[in-house]
């Protein structure tokens, strides 16, 4: 199933309250048995979905009137993390076997992607994120534990983490698309602080590796007019240019970040002093 969202502005959503900025920005019930789930966005035509499989393999397909092409990956490339149990992906016949926390990059012009899982006790779940592409670059699988990583924050600023980049510019290359995981350390809970934004791409977070009883505050707006989403275990929230993207949560989590736009460099940030902070 595929739902389709137009984003406010920088200047609309101030007038937002709690349920609309929540509707417009939190993308949540992502995995549902035996089904895929997308959100396509009218912002740089990103798409975000969840799959499920269970029993039968489930496959990625086009959308006629989003798409307006053949086969889903015709003229776009996808980032697929997993977040449960083993499972396997098939690019046109090829398997990729993904455990907890592995991706596969899928290239421009794959024919067919299929998703299932290894157990149904223990099923898999697939979350991508799909941009435009306007080169080709070969389908690639990174192993979690076997990417750049770096160690970055402090324990005494709550903010000690570990930084995964997948899909970069030094590492598996794609036309638009900047993916990796963070794992934030036991008894830190802020990741992204102090915040910046991306004037020349968006950026997606999802959280995972929360238990039911845990929640983020997802920080976002303008530096001069913040807001917050509550955000629970496998839910993402999408941050237009202008918005700052941070967060704190009740105990220690998991997110995938994933951008698109004009720059694969990592380090293309524009930082905002937390004391500007409103």
């Amino acid at each position: 199933m595929m739902e389709v969202r137009y984003l406010r502005d920088n200047k609309s959503y101030k007038k937002l309250d709690t349920q609309d900025l929540s509707g417009d920005f939190l993308i949540g019930n992502l995995f549902q048995a035996g089904t895929i789930q997308t959100v396509y966005f009218d912002l740089d035509r990103a798409i975000v979905g969840g799959a499920a499989p269970v029993k039968e393999p489930l496959s990625l397909l086009s959308s006629k009137k989003e798409f307006a092409s053949e086969y889903f990956a015709e003229r776009r490339e996808i980032g697929i993390f997993n977040v449960g149990g083993a499972g396997e992906v098939k690019a046109d016949g090829i398997k990729y076997m993904l455990q907890f926390k592995d991706a596969l990059y899928v290239g421009k012009g794959t024919r067919k992607v299929e998703l299932s899982s290894n157990d149904v006790k223990d099923p898999a779940y697939f979350y991508f994120v799909s941009f435009p592409a306007h080169s080709s670059f070969p389908t690639a699988l990174m192993k979690f534990g076997e990417t750049f990583s770096a160690q970055l924050g402090t324990k005494h600023d709550a903010n000690q983490r570990t930084i995964n980049r997948y899909i970069h510019a030094d590492g598996v290359k794609s036309s638009q698309l900047v993916m990796g995981l963070t794992d934030l350390a036991d008894g830190s809970v802020w990741n992204t602080m102090p915040v910046h934004t991306h004037q020349r791409r968006i950026e997606i977070y999802f959280y995972f590796g929360l238990d039911n009883s845990s929640a983020v505050f997802h920080m976002m707006g303008e530096p001069s007019e913040t807001r917050h989403i509550v955000v629970h275990d496998k839910q993402a929230v999408i941050s237009p240019s202008w918005s700052i993207h941070s967060g704190v949560g009740t105990r220690n989590y998991s997110f995938i970040w994933a951008m698109g736009g004009e720059n694969q460099d990592y380090g293309d940030m524009d930082p905002v002093n937390t004391l500007d902070l409103r």
